[in-house]
């Protein structure tokens, strides 16, 4: 698989809107995985403080050399992540990226996956797309993309700190 905006399409990913002006409404509320990608042309300038809210008191920001360290130059995805049902089975793509969202505008979350996003300027213009998938088969296919994503990359997309793995 390519981790391009081109292959992720082919790959069965729809969206691909920019964070700053996507419409939640629009994003499907069934479970599936989800990635930030970069927009052609983007070029990384690190903020000193994330615009992500805090998590259990603490800071989610993180000093520049740190976040250089993670940045992936040939890469276009920055994070995949999944969307699960919940315990409630009120989860999903929908609210998970609608969290995502508030995370990057300050609000506290629930977790904080992916918060290395925040801490980029301009990731309003960052993309989201997203894949639905059934909930038994997203442990799988997250730990499946990771493990591809490092294979053709050398190491976990920018934003991705945990590899996910599967269990059993």
């Amino acid at each position: 698989m390519q981790f391009t905006k081109k292959g992720l399409k082919a790959d069965g990913f729809a969206g691909f809107r920019p964070i700053g002006s996507l419409e939640v409404m629009r994003v499907p509320q069934g479970t599936g995985v989800f990635a930030v990608l970069a927009p052609e042309g983007f070029q990384p300038r690190f903020l000193r403080k994330s615009t992500a809210g805090v998590f259990k008191k603490k800071d989610p920001s993180l000093p520049e050399p740190a976040l250089a360290a993670e940045w992936v130059d040939t890469a276009v995805v920055l994070y995949l992540g999944k969307a699960g049902p919940g315990s409630k089975g009120n989860r999903g793509l929908r609210r998970q990226v609608q969290e995502f969202q508030d995370f990057g505008q300050g609000k506290p979350p629930g977790h904080w996956d992916g918060r290395l996003v925040w801490q980029l300027a301009d990731a309003e213009k960052l993309l989201i797309a997203w894949k639905e998938l059934p909930a038994e088969h997203l442990g799988k296919a997250e730990a499946d993309y990771h493990t591809a994503f490092v294979e053709e990359h050398g190491k976990l997309p920018f934003a991705n700190l945990v590899r996910a793995r599967t269990k059993g």
